[in-house]
């Protein structure tokens, strides 16, 4: 779902807000996430799931699949996301 849809449909479950002010509780909402995972803090949104990163170990010994040469890949943090049981129970009905 793209940002333009959820503002739309937040507009027409909150008809006395308007589209600016959605627009500033939607990227408020967003950047505090951002804010969160930025410090390695984990943000748990209940009934619906847990955000947090994973650091991802450097490896020496990864090939090129290309040219199969041996290669270096540094350590990185990558975002994941667990759904809470709620969730996956709605998910999987």
């Amino acid at each position: 779902m793209s940002r333009p849809k959820i503002i739309s449909q937040l507009k027409e479950k909150n008809p006395k807000l308007n589209r600016y002010q959605l627009e500033i509780i939607l990227d408020t909402f967003f950047n505090s996430i951002v804010n969160a995972l930025e410090k390695k803090r984990p943000v748990e949104l209940r009934s619906f799931g847990t955000f947090f990163i994973k650091e991802i170990k450097e490896k020496f010994s990864s090939r090129n699949p290309k040219t199969g040469e041996t290669i270096y890949v540094p350590k990185k943090n990558k975002v994941r996301f667990r759904a809470s049981k709620k969730f996956q129970e709605y998910l999987n009905q």
